[in-house]
Parts: structure tokens; C-alpha cells; sequence
């Protein structure tokens, strides 16, 4: 039976999301924004709080950590490289590590770029991952601390996960993704059909999904049509942005430079 996931919409932008395992009764949350909207959800759920999942270390991920931990008792899972800047790690992770909650083992993928040591985690029974700040829905994170051909081998080894995984980005940046992607992909018609149907005006990118869903909650084989971060390999791309005898990683580093002064 796959995770019951709830996203809770946290400060501005962010989303925390509760994975809730019905077999044996345990949940867990990946990152912690705000204490309170998950504690409240978790309230509402009924759920009881095992552990804490840490993609990296930006306080919009982890302010929370500390209260809830606090509250509830959770365990903290994290990157082991990134220790000493996190809350205290009961579990330090590395790539390739698993991570069982209840009846189901996820995967630590370490996916460096938008910081050294970021983490996302990939539970192939669920078909979800958690990119946090790498991948995001048509977009991916600022290189704050990485490298460009880092994000890109990082991109990559996440557009290698099955096309029917669900990807649960750590915000939603929609609005300004979707602008962002028209400019360098308009011609897409992935790209238009993804936008029509999700009803985000092109002009400001106001976003309005139908079904209700978070729209930072989006499946794989969707961003890899309609992602252009993720379509850096492809000559139709490269050919668009000027660039058609470069390398993938180049043309990914020409987008995002380009996205950076949007």
C-alpha cells in the first residue's frame, strides 16, 4: 500500500509534506518550514509524528525542525556531510542510504547544486521523490553554493527515476517558472498544453490547478517535456537558446544564468 502524502503549505511559498504509512501506522515529514501548519495538519490527519526528513539547510527548510522535534519526539534524518550545519542528526544519510518508514524503504539521492549537500529522498513503492530545492515543478533552484555541472549531473540522475514518480518540489514558484519557460520554450507544445490545462495565464502566470493539488506536486515524465532545465540535452533546446553545438551541462548553465535575470 503506497504513503498517504499530504502537502501543508508553510510561510509564503514553501511546502512541508506528511507521508503517512496506513499499514503499520507511521508518519513522517519532509522538511519543516513552520512548526505550526504541520503540527495542525498532523492534528487534523490524526497522524503521529515519527521522523523528520532534511533536504538541506536553508532555514525556510529546517526552522521548524527543533519545536517539532520538541513536540513530538521525531527522529531527524539528514545529510551526514551537512551535520554541522543542521539540527542534531539522529540518522546521518549519504547517498544511496535507506530510509525506512514503516513498511516502506526509501533511497537518499544526493543531489549537490543549489547547496553542496543537498538530499532528496525516492520511495519507489509510492513513486514519489522529495527534490526539495533541486528539481522543481518547471524549475529548479539558484546555484547558491554548487556548480552548474553539478545541478546537471544532479538533474540527471533524477530524470533517470521511473517516468510514473511524482516529484514534490519544495516550493511553489510556478508563477515565475511558467513565464520563465514560455520565454526560452514557448514553441513547446507540451509546454502550452501543461500551461492551458493547468489554467496559468501567460501573461502573469497566476496559477489555478483544477484538480486542487499543490502544484508543486507534479509527475516526472511531465517535466521532462515541459521542464526546460530538464531539456538541456535536447538539440530543439539548444538550438533555441543559440547554443546548438554545446554540451547538455553548458546549455544548463546558459539557462539558468538566464532565469537568474529574469
Amino acid at each position: 500500500m503506497p504513503f498517504v502524502l499530504h502537502a501543508v503549505p508553510c510561510l509564503a511559498d514553501n511546502y512541508a509534506y506528511l507521508i503517512h504509512d496506513a499499514v503499520s501506522g507511521r508518519t513522517a515529514v519532509i522538511d519543516v518550514p513552520d512548526a505550526a501548519p504541520v503540527q495542525q495538519a498532523l492534528t487534523a490527519q490524526g497522524w503521529t509524528l515519527q521522523d523528520i526528513l532534511i533536504t538541506h539547510h536553508h532555514n525556510d527548510h529546517i526552522d521548524g525542525v527543533q519545536d517539532l522535534r520538541a513536540a513530538t519526539g521525531a527522529a531527524v534524518w539528514g545529510a551526514r556531510k551537512d551535520a554541522h550545519r543542521l539540527p542534531p542528526l539522529d540518522h546521518a544519510l549519504a547517498e544511496g542510504d535507506p530510509v525506512v518508514i514503516g513498511t516502506q524503504q526509501g533511497r537518499v539521492l544526493d543531489v549537490p547544486g543549489h547547496t553542496i549537500g543537498h538530499i532528496a529522498f525516492h520511495f519507489p513503492e509510492s513513486r514519489l521523490a522529495f527534490t526539495a530545492d533541486s528539481l522543481m515543478a518547471l524549475g529548479c533552484g539558484r546555484l547558491f553554493e554548487g556548480t552548474a555541472e553539478q545541478m546537471w549531473s544532479s538533474l540527471t540522475k533524477l530524470m533517470a527515476l521511473p517516468d510514473d514518480t511524482v516529484i514534490c518540489s519544495g516550493h511553489d514558484y510556478i508563477k515565475g517558472n511558467a513565464a520563465f519557460a514560455l520565454s526560452v520554450d514557448g514553441d513547446n507544445p507540451d509546454l502550452q498544453a501543461r500551461i492551458a490545462q493547468c489554467k496559468i495565464d501567460a501573461e502573469d502566470g497566476k496559477p489555478m490547478a483544477e484538480d486542487g493539488k499543490p502544484m508543486a506536486v507534479v509527475p516526472l515524465a511531465l517535466e521532462r517535456q515541459t521542464n526546460p532545465f530538464l531539456r538541456a540535452a535536447d538539440p530543439r533546446m539548444k538550438a533555441a537558446v543559440g547554443l546548438p553545438g554545446a554540451s547538455d551541462a553548458e546549455v544548463f548553465a546558459h539557462l539558468r544564468a538566464l532565469k537568474d535575470k529574469f
